[in-house]
């Protein structure tokens, strides 16, 4: 019999040390998870940092769809440009165009806007723009070497460059009137 209470007695203690470590480990999991969490409820879950935010565009040289000259970032600089990397079977990019559209249109003269065709093939992009007409160029990269230059990594990309060509902004999902505004601030200042 005093056997049997001796085992009885290890049994609780044998169970508390595991549960110890159980909580221990749970807690070595869990905490930096919660840590992290906290240090990151003031951002906004749409913006992405660039490297390329507060230095010069990358040069490029586009041809627009249709034909024409190449159009290079070096011949835009004296204006703020707003360029957006778009595809006609992304539907972001779809919703985002009346915006683009309609500030293109507000501001001609002031912001040069370029399209810059990412990943699709230019008969699709003619017969989408004969759909939906754009006040500004779009550039077709065939190689998407401009985009590897810019890091696009999906689209629609948008970045924003300021009259001496150094990138202020890059937006990462659907432009709406608001995040136009603001980003448009930080090139025509």
């Amino acid at each position: 019999m005093a056997a049997s209470a001796r085992s009885s007695a290890a049994a609780p203690a044998s169970r508390a040390t595991v549960n110890r470590g159980v909580l221990v480990a749970g807690l070595l999991v869990v905490a930096p998870l919660i840590a992290v969490l906290l240090l990151n409820l003031g951002r906004d879950p749409h913006s992405i940092r660039s490297p390329l935010v507060g230095h010069t565009a990358p040069a490029f040289a586009l041809t627009p769809v249709g034909g024409g000259p190449p159009i290079t970032r070096e011949s835009l600089k004296g204006r703020p440009l707003v360029l957006n990397f778009w595809a006609t079977w992304c539907a972001p990019c779809i919703q985002e165009h009346p915006t683009l559209v309609d500030t293109a249109s507000a501001l001609r003269g002031d912001v040069q806007f370029l399209g810059v065709v990412y990943e699709d093939d230019e008969d699709r992009v003619r017969a989408f723009l004969q759909r939906r007409v754009a006040p500004y160029p779009s550039l077709l990269d065939p190689e998407a070497k401009t985009a590897i230059a810019y890091g696009v990594a999906g689209v629609p990309e948008t970045y924003f460059i300021d009259a001496a060509g150094v990138i202020q902004a890059k937006v990462a999902y659907p432009l709406d009137p608001e995040t136009m505004a603001e980003n448009l601030r930080k090139v025509q200042r």
